[in-house]
């Protein structure tokens, strides 16, 4: 059974998409931990991330980077925390976490953020990355 990251790839389920290439594929965490908290994946369904190949999991880095950047320009911050945690879903993936102070703590409670504020959210980024 498909992975629920490769099935919002495949478009069954619907996200806040702010970046797509042949290879990877990003957006927005719908019960972030802060406003424009990211998902970044390959589009290749692997488990653990240390399974990816090197050309895969470089490549994965070079796009969160490309993507934190973006964050980082759009919703202020003081920097971008990235997190590998792996274990709710079984696709290799990467948390880009807008921190305004401390560290990144997944037992904070989540955002419940409206819809309009996650589409000019994202279009921010998607801005930015062009």
């Amino acid at each position: 059974m498909a992975s629920i990251f490769t099935r919002i790839i495949n478009g069954d389920i619907p996200c806040y998409k702010i970046y797509e290439d042949e290879n990877y594929f990003a957006f927005l965490d719908i019960s972030p931990l802060a406003k424009g908290h990211a998902l970044v994946v390959p589009k290749q369904e692997v488990d653990y991330i240390f399974d990816l190949s090197d050309e895969t999991y470089q490549g994965l880095m070079q796009v969160s980077k490309k993507i934190a950047i973006a964050i980082q320009t759009a919703v202020p911050c003081k920097r971008i925390g990235i997190a590998v945690v792996g274990l709710e879903v079984p696709h290799a993936h990467v948390h880009l976490i807008p921190l305004h102070s401390g560290a990144i703590n997944f037992n904070d409670p989540k955002l419940q953020l409206p819809k309009e504020e996650l589409i000019a959210i994202a279009s921010a980024i998607v801005e930015r990355l062009r």
